[in-house]
């Protein structure tokens, strides 16, 4: 009898690049997405897929300008108030639709998306950039994120629990959670399927329906999506797709009071002019995740191949354009020089190049901006400081064609420098020498994000000071596979404190959903 043996779950932490069956499978998926470069998709409205009222604009591969990735309909304010109205329309059906049929249709969903799990990754990587192991990972997050959110709407029984009473057997009392109405969700580009996916299915399997607004750099992705889930059977209306600019989509979902609610992924500025503007004549639930400025602790204690190992994955795992990314490190006097030289050696074998290729860790970054933005961190860190490793712009072997920088690592800058600060979204890392863990922490935490942070050392005691002390929503200890890095469904709950987001409730987590329902208490009396 053959035994079949299960190919092992594809994530961020357990990424291998040998299993050549995995590599067979990618591959056709790669032939299949690049035979469908340049097709043409509409906004999808009340199920059906339309032209945008402005007409149709094209996406270019960071990997090479000369790829079309595909056309787009160029959405307007009428067409997001045309989605908004098919959302209203097919809510209250889908509302009344019981829990366990909403939850059989998003499971169904993420079936669809685990069986196109090649081609979909194959097409984000053109599209954002992402190596091949990275979009594995990123579209078996997004099937996971399903899967999970599913799981507890059902432990919880829809969010309906009886309640006590005050000893009268006649009164029956009862806490259910009702959907809002209509939720608009804008993603970003740094996972177009993932952070689309997670919010969309949490909103829809708590009875409400949708309007997503994709990063323009990155609408192919929700485009797989929202097909995957007319494909399971969502009824038309449920969930609406709306590609085009934030100044006209994305201002109308702000301003139309026909949302209910809204999640946003994406830098702080206009996460938190949104978190400030979004509620007019009553509070609406508005979840945004604002980025992060994340922390490396090296105590003198840690074992620093691990260290090394751990934060270059963190820092530089799609070229930084992580909201987790491990953009700054502490490190103990004591250690300092090695740990550097360690990180240093590591992040200069990295293989840069095309992102479709097996071997390549790192991939382009994602347009023009990004490469200023990091040209000019690293004119900063030139004058101010140290450029360590890195810092310069990548063009032979037809990388000229694309946005390819070097890993960076910089040092000697003031621990108040703007590098340990502002969030970059680039290839850089800036490592600050300190004299104590206290110190560490201090520096740490004097900063506008808390998302995630990383510890390493072997005195518990520390570990214990690091864990009860660093303001940070997402926290690693010794972890070779990432240092700030690699959240997974049910197993990380992925949030952020401080000015990395509004509602203290995961992503990932199992309080999610209940964000997209209010609380209701129906006391009946016989």
């Amino acid at each position: 009898m053959t035994v079949s043996i299960p190919r092992p779950k594809i994530t961020y932490a357990t990424l291998r690049a040998d299993n050549e069956e995995l590599h067979a499978l990618y591959e056709a998926g790669l032939a299949t997405a690049r035979a469908a470069l340049g097709a043409q998709h509409g906004n999808f409205i009340g199920g059906d897929w339309r032209e945008g009222g402005a007409g149709a604009f094209l996406v270019r591969s960071p990997i090479d300008r000369e790829i079309v990735v595909a056309s787009f309909a160029r959405g307007t304010a009428e067409d997001a108030r045309a989605a908004i109205a098919a959302a209203r329309a097919a809510q209250p059906a889908w509302a009344a639709t019981p829990w366990p049929d909403r939850l059989a249709i998003v499971r169904r969903a993420a079936d669809i998306i685990s069986e196109r799990q090649m081609e979909c990754a194959a097409g984000m990587a053109i599209e954002v950039g992402k190596t091949r192991l990275e979009a594995l990972g990123e579209v078996e997050e997004t099937a996971d994120l399903l899967r999970y959110y599913a799981s507890t709407m059902e432990r919880n029984d829809g969010y309906d629990h009886p309640m006590d009473n005050l000893g009268d057997a006649s009164v029956h009392t009862r806490s259910v959670l009702r959907p809002y109405g209509v939720f608009a969700v804008i993603s970003p580009f740094n996972f177009p399927m993932a952070l689309a996916g997670g919010p969309a299915s949490a909103a829809l399997m708590a009875g409400n329906t949708v309007v997503l607004k994709p990063s323009s750099t990155a609408p192919l992705s929700a485009v797989a999506l929202v097909q995957a889930f007319a494909d399971a059977g969502l009824p038309p209306g449920c969930l609406n797709l709306v590609t085009g600019p934030g100044a006209s989509v994305g201002q109308e979902l702000q301003d139309n009071p026909g949302i209910d609610g809204v999640v946003f992924t994406g830098s702080h500025k206009v996460g938190f002019d949104l978190f400030r503007e979004f509620s007019t004549r009553y509070p609406r639930p508005c979840i945004v995740e604002m980025g992060g400025k994340n922390p490396a602790i090296v105590s003198h204690t840690a074992d620093l191949d691990e260290a090394a190992e751990g934060i270059v994955r963190s820092a530089f795992g799609f070229g930084g354009q992580k909201c987790s990314a491990n953009s700054r490190v502490y490190v103990e006097r004591q250690v300092h020089d090695e740990l550097v030289r360690l990180m240093v050696e590591k992040a200069r074998r990295l293989v840069v190049g095309d992102p479709l290729r097996r071997e390549t860790f790192l991939g382009p970054i994602i347009d023009e901006r990004s490469v200023a933005r990091y040209e000019a961190a690293i004119a900063e860190a030139r004058h101010d400081g140290r450029v360590l490793t890195g810092g310069s712009r990548l063009t032979e072997h037809g990388m000229d064609r694309g946005s390819y920088v070097e890993p960076a690592i910089v040092g000697n800058l003031p621990a108040d420098h703007r590098l340990f600060a502002d969030e970059l979204f680039v290839p850089l890392t800036a490592v600050c020498l300190v004299d104590s863990l206290e110190e560490a922490i201090r520096l740490s935490n004097d900063n506008l994000y808390g998302l995630t942070a990383g510890f390493y050392g072997e005195d518990p005691a520390e570990v214990r000071q690091f864990l009860d002390t660093i303001e940070a929503g997402v926290l690693y200890v010794n972890r070779r596979a990432g240092a700030t890095t690699g959240a997974w469904p049910a197993v990380q709950p992925f949030g952020g404190w401080k000015g990395s987001g509004s509602t203290g409730k995961a992503g990932l987590g199992m309080y999610y959903v209940a964000q997209f329902m209010r609380e209701q208490s129906h006391t009946i009396v016989d």
